[in-house]
């Protein structure tokens, strides 16, 4: 799961800064060194680029600093700001692939304005959107995609453009939305950025409606059945009020892990609404926080250099990985989860890759994207924001 964003805010995962309306992206020249490109990271796109790869992306980067001014990845780039000399095909550092994704893995490709499902060995077997899957006159720019539970359909969270997205996976064309289509608001079949849209078995979606400081339940009638925070209310005191919400992640047992990027809190609700614990995570940009297999919580912190923290819903932390430089090193990730087999798999964002950690060793096991290199072709991404684990048979021959 920004101006991932334009016009990034840092109180705000979307890194749509305040100010960001009427401001038009600067272009500016890619400088290519002996040792580093600079460029700034990149946002989300209001138009798609004129051409792919990275003299064409690199225009159009911004990146979120900690006081949530726009900051170049440009000047003095950072060692994981730096594109691989060695580019890495998924396969060349896969380890028991067969047992890692077994139906493939979702992946929302932002700044490529794309879906894509991609096997354990790199194999793209399915993408969005193709020439008949949209409504006339729109774009399509998911932050992040999740399959829906009876596996037919995909929800994707476009907050660029206001809306939520429902996909069949079959025809591969858009037959819901939810949001009035580049319109931001807070009224009736409005929404201002919203996150993690996620499809629930009732066939409801659940998202983080982010500067509207709410979580909204909307059920396949449009109709909001359910709402979590006061609209316009940005304070953290749940189950009353949420500080700009990013995440809004279902649980088994009917409740939701609610993670807030103001005061980097992350809230777990039951059923009822009740809270379970609020507790403050150790970093600086909280996003899209989950839980793993044994109650605990992972979240990953959108900064540059990033970082993985695992922590007991008292605040102990269990495991942390963050690395300074080198190709170990994050740039702005953005969600984070654990596989059955106990390896994480997240989307590191401004490095163009999504990735798959070994906690026992912190070391990368898997790989797509090329580190630092963006395009569009096998093997490349753009900006990945989001991912999701594909179950077996959902796309016919894969698992």
């Amino acid at each position: 799961m920004a101006a991932r964003r334009k016009g990034m805010a840092h109180q705000e995962r979307v890194r749509v800064a305040d100010t960001a309306v009427g401001l038009g992206i600067a272009a500016m020249t890619l400088g290519l060194v002996a040792m580093a490109i600079a460029m700034s990271p990149p946002p989300k796109l209001s138009a798609p680029p004129a051409a792919v790869g990275p003299t064409a992306t690199a225009a159009l980067r911004l990146a979120a600093a900690p006081d949530g001014s726009p900051s170049s990845r440009g000047a003095a780039a950072p060692p994981s700001a730096s594109p691989s000399t060695d580019p890495v095909t998924p396969t060349a550092r896969a380890t028991t692939a067969s047992a890692r994704f077994a139906g493939g893995l979702l992946i929302a490709d932002r700044g490529n304005d794309r879906l894509l499902i991609v096997t354990d060995t790199g194999h793209i077997v399915w993408t969005f959107p193709g020439p008949k899957s949209l409504p006339a006159g729109q774009a399509f720019s998911a932050d992040d995609a999740f399959i829906a539970p009876d596996g037919r359909t995909i929800v994707a969270n476009d907050e660029q453009h206001q809306v939520i997205d429902r996909i069949d996976i079959a025809t591969r064309r858009l037959t819901w939305q939810y949001g009035t289509y580049d319109q931001l608001g807070s009224g009736p079949g409005r929404l201002h950025t919203p996150d993690d849209a996620y499809p629930l078995a009732n066939g409801d979606i659940v998202v983080a409606d982010i500067r509207n400081c709410r979580i909204l339940e909307i059920a396949p009638s449009k109709t909001i059945v359910r709402q979590w925070g006061r609209t316009g209310v940005c304070v953290d005191h749940p189950p009353q009020t949420y500080a700009m919400p990013n995440g809004d992640t279902p649980l088994p047992d009917g409740g939701l892990l609610i993670t807030e990027i103001t005061g980097s809190r992350v809230v777990r609700l039951r059923s009822n609404g009740d809270v379970v614990f609020d507790v403050h995570v150790p970093v600086a940009y909280p996003s899209d926080a989950h839980l793993a297999a044994d109650g605990s919580i992972l979240v990953v912190d959108y900064a540059s250099p990033g970082a993985i923290v695992r922590m007991s819903p008292t605040g102990r932390i269990l495991w942390r990985y963050r690395v300074a430089s080198g190709r170990g090193a994050l740039d702005h990730p953005s969600l984070a989860i654990q596989l059955p087999n106990g390896t994480i798999a997240l989307n590191d964002d401004f490095r163009d890759r999504v990735i798959v950690i070994d906690p026992r060793t912190d070391r990368i096991v898997w790989q797509y994207g090329t580190t630092g290199r963006p395009g569009r072709r096998p093997g490349y991404l753009n900006v990945p924001d989001g991912i999701d684990v594909v179950p077996a048979g959902t796309i016919p021959g894969v698992g």
